[in-house]
């Protein structure tokens, strides 16, 4: 008997331990009961439990021995008097992830830059007032149109639809549809289904923001962007003037620093390629030969000087050398000259006339011997005063040569 119990209460003293297990007591006005959840029954609990809540718990009891206390070890935790609203939800989002809703493949971007954004919520709860009033502080420049919806209710689902659906045919930048917090009973519109297929046939964008953080509903699913309230619904959709124009004025300097870089940059190269088409062009071919020129003639002309110079010095240098050796030639020829003078004169005809000797000739040729004359022959002996004519009588080649 004391087996699946169901025992309904307010949580107190709630611990989640480290180890996984959670701890906390059932009470209500005239008791308390102590339970507790192992980590292996973990997944009976569906949503976050904190302390204060109503439950109903499922669970048998036992003694604690180490105590000697009873407490309940509970298998299932479900709000109380929800439990049959939270079961519809359940089934109707393992329908819908089954079907693809819930794909990140259908889920569109939100665009960087919204001006005129869609609101789909009460036209008098809190959730509109945040939203004009973080729209204005952030972005004055920004639109908003509403659609005064049911959020809670009956026909509350029907409504949001309906918004929904009218919204996306004016053409939005960005919609919101959503509603302050509250139980699982007042969010129930936004855990329907025909709104959840609103949402996903919806052609702008769409960001869900409904209730705390805490609460997530069929809506947060399907939206292609989920807010955990209205106000950051707002702070997602609408961009910040101020950063945008400091963003403006950062991109603005940047691009301008990097034009100047760029400039710079093309100036130095056609200030390389004016030096090399100056280099490569025939006038100043022509200016750098003409000066190579100058240059190699100033060296030339230096070099020629050193040379002249060098050479200059050389021989004076051998000048004494010369003379001495000149001097001595002289002499020694002057004396080669006197012997042959004297043999000169000792070999002269006219020398050797004065002595009583005779040049004979025989037509007008030299008679050097009695052989060359026969008798009868005209020879002409030149004396040293005179010629005398002869004819050759007799030859007596033995007297002279007795002589």
């Amino acid at each position: 008997m004391l087996r699946s119990l169901k025992v309904g209460g307010e949580v107190s003293n709630l611990t989640y331990h480290a180890s996984g297990h959670i701890y906390f007591t059932l009470k209500d006005s005239g008791a308390a009961m102590k339970a507790v959840m192992f980590k292996s029954k973990r997944s009976g609990l569906t949503y976050p439990m904190k302390a204060g809540d109503s439950v109903v718990v499922t669970g048998t009891m036992g003694v604690y021995e180490k105590g000697g206390t009873y407490q309940l070890y509970v298998s299932r935790i479900e709000p109380a008097g929800e439990g049959e609203l939270y079961a519809k939800v359940m089934k109707l989002k393992s329908e819908l992830a089954e079907m693809g809703m819930f794909d990140p493949s259908y889920k569109k971007p939100i665009p960087k830059y919204n001006f005129h954004i869609g609101v789909v919520t009460a036209p008098t709860g809190a959730a509109i007032h945040d939203i004009m009033q973080i729209t204005a502080r952030r972005n004055p420049h920004v639109s908003i149109t509403l659609y005064p919806a049911l959020v809670q209710g009956e026909g509350a689902a029907a409504s949001v639809a309906q918004g929904i659906r009218t919204m996306d045919a004016l053409g939005l930048d960005v919609l919101i549809v959503g509603r302050g917090g509250g139980s699982l009973e007042d969010l129930m519109a936004f855990n329907d289904e025909e709104v959840a297929r609103a949402i996903f046939g919806c052609n702008t964008p769409v960001i869900s923001a409904v209730g705390h953080e805490t609460d997530t509903t069929i809506a947060d699913l399907v939206a292609d962007l989920r807010a955990p309230t209205p106000s950051a619904g707002a702070e997602l959709a609408v961009f910040s003037y101020e950063k945008f124009c400091q963003d403006l004025k950062e991109a603005e300097h940047r691009l301008s620093s990097g034009m100047e870089r760029r400039i710079l940059k093309q100036q130095r190269q056609i200030a390389l390629l004016r030096q090399r088409m100056l280099k490569k062009s025939p006038q100043s071919r022509l200016r750098q030969l003409m000066q190579q020129t100058d240059l190699l003639q100033e060296k030339m002309s230096h070099q020629m000087k050193r040379r002249l110079e060098a050479g200059k010095r050389e021989i004076l240098q051998y000048v004494p050398r010369y003379a001495s050796a000149m001097e001595l030639k002289q002499k020694m020829c002057a004396q080669h000259l006197s012997l042959l003078a004297a043999k000169l004169d000792a070999a002269s005809p006219v020398k050797k006339l004065a002595g009583g000797w005779a040049y004979v000739e025989s037509d007008g040729k030299r008679v050097k011997a009695a052989a060359d004359v026969k008798a009868g022959d005209d020879i002409c002996l030149q004396f040293q005063d005179g010629r005398l004519l002869a004819t050759v009588t007799e030859k007596k080649m033995e007297e002279i040569h007795g002589e």
